[in-house]
């Protein structure tokens, strides 16, 4: 595997697009800016957090990854969880668990794993991440509102509760910057969409605030020692029972960082016509991400919108993401002071419109019109993620997904009898007296493995030989093996004999691994030398002849 900077520089590179690259770096950077803070902010930890973040993880995920025009950096799918893992291991337990998920990734990169994550049904990955924005929405309301709720719980109905008890110290001049910045976002991603939306706003709602001595916190006022420089790396702090707590966390973050990066990738191939190597992808997450934590930054992962604004900007090579990483770094080293003059409440309105957009709101309507197990689907990974846990929420949701695809191959894996087993119906007629021919149609698994045997056992009156094709039979497991070697010694306890036949290869395969336990079973190539050999041996139309 190759990172695509290489494979892009060998295509060759000028100056002329490096012109294009900066300036798409430079137009990702401005927007990239005020959203770093606010996940920083949002995530538990502090502004700064998420800019180094956004420059040293966004830096390698363009420079190692397998996308032509991803962007990396923090992302509101990863709130939750590292607002959970601080509040219960702190800080240093964050740091552990981002080196065990970059770990992870890299592992998962080499291993192929890239392309199960496409496995993951849309129920799922909707159910979670529409609960994460209601989330990252609630957690916003104090700031918006400028609320005195004092220390807020981190369940989703504490901090409503906490919220409803403070209600009378609602804060006008904050609801009013709030509410501006809001108004002025939303109408400038309408009227002017090629506008930073994100950098104008927040500016407005500072200068707002400073100008007219306004009482709203500020980011100064609430992280007064904040540095504005590039912290030097360090490992972070090591113990084995640190390591078995904080694991579960990793691979949460592990499982969202590769999911939400490869689906920015796949957007980004849909805008572009070029195609990301899914591995590639994740290693270059994954030692990114152990970067991150060596700086005291966030988890990071291909950010979608950020990515689609690089595209939309010219973006032609990964260089554009390694610009925007540089310019970010500029930005903090020459006005991160001025970061201390921003309200909270302009950063707490920017991560409302990242809510909404996470939140995913057409295709959550349009899949609570699917069926019921679709709906359940959705509604139960929703529920748990805001009302439990993330963790519990993705694994109750994939393991659940999975019985309901199993539930519905079983559906479509039979065993067809009479003329469906036969190409054409009028080939019964001269089938020898005392033969039965059936033929299994689908996947041969576990989910079935039960069903399959009863129906085979069901036969009714004792055939002298069962043929058995499994021409439509894909895939077939050791379940199935069982069960299939179960009828066949059935079969002979009451003298039948059973001759397997029209077997594909892969099945095949599987089988002759049990050869041992189908002594009692033969395997002809198709059904014709199947009755081919029966009348050699002496079977005719109307029993032996």
């Amino acid at each position: 595997m190759q990172p695509k900077l290489l494979i892009t520089l060998r295509e060759g590179y000028n100056l002329a697009k490096f012109r294009a690259d900066a300036l798409a770096g430079l137009t990702v950077a401005i927007v990239a800016l005020p959203l770093a803070m606010a996940l920083g902010i949002a995530s538990g930890a502090s502004p700064d957090k998420g800019l180094v973040t956004a420059i040293i993880a966004g830096f390698l995920i363009s420079a190692l990854g397998g996308s032509r025009v991803q962007i990396g950096g923090p992302t509101g799918a990863f709130v939750v969880v590292v607002a959970g893992v601080i509040a219960v291991h702190g800080y240093a337990g964050l740091l552990l668990a981002t080196v065990l998920a970059g770990i992870i990734l890299i592992v998962a990169g080499y291993a192929g794993v890239g392309k199960l994550m496409r496995f993951v049904p849309i129920p799922v990955v909707t159910g979670f991440t529409s609960g994460i924005a209601v989330i990252i929405a609630t957690s916003q309301i104090g700031d918006f509102l400028g609320l005195k709720a004092g220390k807020v719980p981190a369940e989703f109905i504490g901090k409503w509760h906490a919220y409803l008890a403070a209600i009378g110290t609602v804060s006008w001049p904050t609801l009013a910057i709030g509410a501006i910045t809001l108004g002025l976002i939303i109408a400038l991603r309408r009227y002017a969409p090629r506008l930073p939306g994100y950098l104008i706003a927040v500016v407005a709602a500072g200068l707002a605030v400073t100008l007219l001595h306004l009482p709203v916190e500020t980011v100064g006022q609430r992280f007064p020692a904040m540095p504005t420089t590039l912290p030097a790396p360090h490992l972070p702090a090591f113990s084995l029972a640190m390591f078995r707590e904080v694991l579960p966390s990793a691979f949460t973050i592990a499982f969202l960082a590769g999911i939400e990066a490869l689906l920015s990738a796949v957007v980004a191939d849909g805008m572009t016509g070029y195609k990301h190597r899914p591995g590639q992808e994740l290693v270059g997450q994954g030692v990114a991400n152990i970067a991150s934590a060596l700086f005291g930054g966030l988890p990071a992962t291909g950010a979608i919108a950020r990515t689609a604004t690089n595209i939309r900007a010219g973006a032609q090579t990964p260089v554009a993401g390694m610009m925007h990483a540089a310019f970010l770094l500029a930005i903090l080293l020459i006005a991160g002071n001025l970061v201390a003059y921003v309200p909270m409440a302009a950063l707490a309105a920017i991560l409302l419109v990242v809510a909404w957009g996470m939140s995913e709101a057409d295709r959550f309507r349009s899949l609570l019109r699917m069926d019921a197990g679709e709906r359940a689907l959705l509604l139960l990974t929703f529920g748990l993620t805001v009302l439990v846990d993330l963790t519990v929420a993705i694994g109750v949701g994939v393991t659940l997904a999975s019985l309901l695809f199993m539930a519905r191959m079983s559906e479509a894996t039979g065993v067809l009898a009479d003329d469906q087993s036969l190409e054409d119906p009028q080939q019964r007629a001269s089938l020898p007296a005392g033969v039965e021919v059936f033929r299994i149609a689908g996947p041969m698994f576990f989910g079935v493995a039960g069903e399959m045997l009863d129906a085979l056992t069901r036969i009714g009156t004792t055939p002298r030989v069962v043929i058995l094709r499994l021409d439509r039979v894909p895939y077939i497991d050791s379940s199935a093996v069982g069960a299939l070697t179960t009828f066949v010694r059935e079969a002979r306890a009451r003298d039948t004999r059973v001759i397997l036949c029209d077997m594909p290869r892969p099945v095949w395969e599987v089988l002759a691994r049990s050869t041992p336990r189908f002594a009692g079973a033969e395997r002809v190539a198709s059904l014709a030398a199947a009755l081919a050999r029966l009348k050699r041996e002496g079977m005719a139309r109307g029993g032996i002849s």
